[in-house]
């Protein structure tokens, strides 16, 4: 039975609620750049101890002098562009709203702003301390921006993402994704919070094909990206690093006391995506026993999870779904696609065998000391 083909009724109701939805997107997710530049300078002012919502007005602004152009919409009337106000502008907002809190720190420390008597209530004169910082920010932003139509023909933001062409083009593909994952593992492998560390890297390329394969998605084209962060999260790292669910089970059945305990506490965190309480307590950190399987089988998992979508297999990414979600859950909304929840628990029952063997010998070890401790 053909469930979502033209014609049938869950075809006729997602068409009639697209609209909905749509409207939504086009709203929140086609201006994320604007929200960026907003959120990161508002960030960064906290760390200079600036005005965070007027560094975050201030950034709007420049990421819209950066990324605006004029089109002629017919009839004598010209109309703003758009097409980088969305996710191929989340580099520009990155540069713009650095550039901005920088400029206003500099100008600050060295007194450059218009200073009115302690008389004048704090509101107007922060708003007049602004007004320079704020000129010179706009002014510098309008210079790119005509430079780059002047030399290089094109907007700043297609200018960037020329630039970049090649980084991101190379960051969805499987020895990226391997290299994303090994590191991530390794990391947490010592102690380290991997994916904090790791995301500085990949998680502007992961927001941008996301960007592109919801925009993809609601034009009803092909969906070209793996990586994304839903991608990251919900099969990637399902149930936390190194998909440790069988592991956190195998525990709550241990023969050894201390492990039993440990697995019983893990698993509803676990089953939410938070294996803390496994790797520091098992531990998995420093633990000989577990290099292999927690570093190396999310390695193996990633290809499979890689290869599943690419061949059409499984559905790619559509959307970024709510984190801390059951395993299966959050693949599902992300994919809108059955299969993909298989595929999760495909993977786990993976990491569980490659798990088992490491585990029971880490078990034996663990019951020895137990005995010889009681002796």
């Amino acid at each position: 039975m053909n469930l979502i083909g033209e014609g049938n009724a869950v075809y006729d109701v997602l068409n009639t609620v697209n609209p909905f939805f749509s409207k939504i997107a086009s709203f929140t997710n086609d201006w994320v750049s604007i929200y960026a530049a907003y959120l990161i300078a508002r960030s960064l002012a906290k760390r200079y101890d600036i005005d965070g919502p007027m560094m975050g007005i201030s950034a709007v602004a420049v990421q819209l002098i950066l990324v605006g152009y004029t089109v002629d919409a017919g009839d004598g009337v010209t109309a703003f562009g758009t097409s980088y106000v969305g996710a191929t502008g989340l580099f520009v907002s990155i540069i713009g709203s650095i550039m901005t809190v920088e400029i206003t720190n500099f100008l600050t420390k060295h007194h450059i702003v218009i200073t009115l008597p302690d008389s004048v209530p704090s509101m107007v004169a922060e708003s007049f301390s602004a007004l320079i910082p704020l000129f010179a920010t706009a002014g510098v932003a309008s210079l790119i921006s005509t430079l780059c139509s002047v030399f290089a023909g094109q907007t700043f933001p297609a200018l960037i993402m020329s630039l970049l062409a090649p980084a991101i083009s190379s960051m969805d593909s499987l020895p990226a994704l391997l290299i994303v994952i090994f590191l991530t593992q390794l990391l947490w492998f010592f102690g380290l919070h991997g994916p904090s560390i790791t995301q500085a890297v990949w998680a502007p390329f992961a927001l941008t094909y996301t960007a592109e394969n919801a925009a993809a998605y609601a034009a009803g084209e092909a969906v070209t990206h793996v990586f994304t962060y839903g991608f990251y999260y919900n099969i990637m790292q399902v149930t936390g690093s190194g998909l440790t669910l069988f592991l956190v089970i195998f525990m709550m059945f241990s023969k050894s006391d201390t492990y039993k305990a440990i697995g019983r506490a893990a698993i509803v965190p676990s089953l939410f995506g938070i294996n803390e309480p496994v790797i520091y307590g098992a531990p998995i950190m420093l633990n000989p026993f577990l290099f292999i399987p927690f570093v190396f089988g999310p390695c193996i998992c990633t290809a499979i999870a890689y290869f599943s979508m690419t061949s059409g297999l499984v559905g790619m990414p559509i959307i970024n779904p709510p984190g801390f979600l059951p395993p299966g859950v959050s693949a599902y909304l992300m994919t809108l696609d059955w299969k993909s929840v298989v595929l999760v628990f495909l993977l786990l029952i993976i990491m569980g065998i490659l798990y088992y063997p490491f585990f029971k010998a880490m078990e034996k070890n663990q019951v020895a000391e137990e005995k010889g401790l009681e002796a």
